[in-house]
């Protein structure tokens, strides 16, 4: 593990952030440049082996991320494997972000993290990772760390050799590649997925990206999976949870849960600031 300076006491900073406590600018830009010697070293294929639990979109809900671990269990004693988009929309992206670096780097063989879309300058700097710097720093140079280290995340992870880890992006209504309707990027489907699955000898894609109202979603006759970890999306989509927990047999279960009591203090305000930012009108942008 890369050293931190000897100010920087890594257990300390986990117990602080558990405690949704912010970490001093000095200490994330320290943990986020360690982070990225880490992830200088990682391939952006990781392999891992299971038991491991998988989670999807966290999106700033802290409470819900903390729920996770109430649910799976904390780490170390389960392993972690966290699908991206950890920012932007809730309204606690820094603290959700600060906690997951802390714990890659003090767990670097039981904690992965993929890049998602959101792991990016131009989107953060729309959905509310950089306001959210900035209100709570004074400036935007914590924004600045954390978005250099993203540049560094693995982009996919497979556990076993059988199940392919990856943020997005399949499309139903596809068979084929297809251009994004966003505007960047492609989505593919089922034929792409059974394809890619036998040419890799793989059982199952494993992606997150995607609202689901019952927190998960099985396609293509279980070739391919969206977990989905953000319940009561943005505080007001009324959608459940979930993450996906794989076993040394190879067998996946769905670990549904409902949002963390604690967000309803906060539901109010995040709602608020919806509504000055964009006319009291959730976004068509669910990712």
């Amino acid at each position: 593990m890369p050293s931190l300076p000897a100010s920087v006491d890594l257990d300390e900073c986990i117990a602080r952030l558990y405690k949704k406590e912010l970490l001093a600018e000095s200490v994330i830009e320290a943990v986020c440049a360690k982070t990225k010697e880490l992830l200088m070293r990682e391939s952006n294929v990781v392999h891992v082996k299971a038991p491991i639990t998988v989670v999807g979109d966290i999106h700033g809900q802290f409470y819900d991320l903390i729920e996770i671990f109430r649910i799976g269990g904390y780490c170390p004693d389960t392993n972690y494997l966290f699908l991206g988009d950890y920012v932007d929309r809730g309204m606690f992206s820094v603290e959700t972000i600060s906690l997951l670096v802390c714990l890659k780097l003090r767990y670097p063989e039981r904690v992965h993290l993929i890049r998602g879309n959101h792991e990016s300058r131009g989107v953060t700097q729309s959905y509310g990772f950089y306001t959210e710097c900035s209100r709570k720093y004074g400036n935007a140079n914590v924004w600045h760390y954390f978005t250099d280290m993203f540049d560094f995340l693995t982009l996919s992870v497979v556990i076993d050799n059988q199940i392919f880890c990856v943020h997005g992006d399949p499309d139903p209504d596809r068979d084929e590649f297809s251009l994004s309707p966003r505007g960047a990027g492609y989505t593919f489907g089922a034929q792409v997925v059974k394809k890619f699955l036998a040419v890799n000898n793989m059982s199952h894609i494993l992606r997150a990206h995607q609202l689901c109202q019952e927190g998960y979603q099985v396609l293509y006759d279980d070739r391919l999976s969206t977990v989905w970890s953000a319940p009561n999306y943005c505080y007001r989509c009324g959608n459940m949870a979930s993450v996906l927990e794989v076993n040394t047999q190879g067998e996946r279960f769905f670990n549904v849960f409902a949002a963390a009591p604690e967000n309803d203090q906060h539901k109010d305000m995040q709602q608020g600031l919806e509504k000055a930012a964009d006319g009291n009108s959730l976004p068509d942008y669910f990712l």
